[in-house]
């Protein structure tokens, strides 16, 4: 096992008052997996990564990470994983290529090879010609490549990677996940926290959903999917005024839940959304009701965090955190 919490508790002190903001965390990830740590802001994503990567400790609870427990051996968890934070690593006026490589000879790889290996790094992540230029003169996304590559430079394998598209380009965001691909196949484990639904989706064999400090809900993001209930169906009306009608015939469907009005729009959840169609459609031409469109969608993972949170990721991805964000002392 890669990593085995058990009871991660992180409280904060704030001029508010004690904030929980991680409460009895239990979390597994097995060796090679991609594992994706998701919920909205304030949730305690970052908290929860920043104890098992040593940055801050548990108020209490266990966790062993790399092979190493977490309270009786930090320097050993820190030697086994890598780490890419929000917020960056590098000095403004350092050299890029010099920041990798003094990152990777803190982990005891030798120049020559930090030098290689970071230089292998920058041409994989879109960075070349840029090994001596400074920090500052790098654009954001530039920025956040580089401290993606720093990450990774001392091979390790575990690597936990917390926001680690935010800022990039569509390209490069797709070169970063099949690098992150490329690492599962060559034997890394993956953790990272995302507000990209499409990258949880599309990189993660397993997803960790979090609120309030707790862990929701945990599967697969096909799993996940499947607690949703059924298919979303949207029939736009031709009039408004035969909404209600409309409504009453799809409430007395077998199945439908979540049923609602919106003007000329009803919306509801039914299992197979696609097979009930035909037949509904039937029913409504009867009465001569006039449809302007239908739409079928399979339940998402935003559906998945709606109905587990009550909150859209995507509406709060923009949101600035408010219990990770607080000056920190513990309590």
């Amino acid at each position: 096992m890669m990593i085995e919490a058990r009871g991660l508790v992180r409280t904060f002190k704030t001029r508010k008052g004690t904030v929980e903001a991680v409460q009895g965390v239990d979390l597994q990830v097995t060796d090679g997996e991609i594992v994706g740590f998701l919920g909205p802001n304030g949730a305690g994503k970052t908290t929860t990564m920043r104890m098992l990567a040593t940055l801050i400790q548990p108020t209490s609870g266990s966790a062993t990470v790399a092979g190493c427990d977490l309270a009786k051996d930090p320097v050993g968890v820190r030697r086994r994983i890598g780490y890419v934070p929000q917020g960056g690593s590098t000095l403004p006026e350092a050299i890029a290529g010099d920041e990798v490589v003094d990152h990777a000879r803190l982990y005891g790889v030798d120049k020559r090879k930090a030098t290689a290996d970071g230089q292998r790094l920058f041409e994989e992540l879109d960075l070349p010609g840029l090994w001596r230029r400074q920090c500052k003169t790098l654009s954001g996304g530039q920025r956040r490549r580089l401290d993606i590559v720093m990450g990774l430079v001392h091979d390790p394998k575990l690597i936990f990677l917390d926001e680690p598209t935010t800022g990039l380009d569509p390209q490069a965001r797709a070169n970063l996940w099949e690098h992150i691909r490329g690492l599962r196949r060559r034997g890394a484990t993956i953790f990272l926290t995302t507000h990209y639904l499409d990258e949880a989706d599309a990189l993660c064999d397993r997803i960790l959903v979090i609120d309030h400090g707790k862990i929701v809900a945990s599967g697969t993001p096909e799993e996940l999917k499947q607690q949703v209930s059924g298919d979303g169906v949207r029939l736009r009306l031709a009039d408004p005024a035969q909404a209600p009608t409309v409504t009453k015939v799809v409430e007395e469907l077998p199945g439908a839940v979540e049923v609602e009005t919106d003007g000329d729009v009803v919306g509801f959840r039914i299992p197979k959304g696609g097979a009930i169609l035909p037949g509904l459609l039937r029913q409504i031409d009867a009465q001569g009701i006039e449809l302007e469109g239908v739409e079928v969608h399979r339940p998402t993972l935003d559906d998945v965090f709606l109905t587990m949170t009550g909150r859209s990721l995507r509406d709060d991805s923009d949101a600035k955190p408010q219990n990770e964000t607080e000056k920190e002392t513990v309590a």
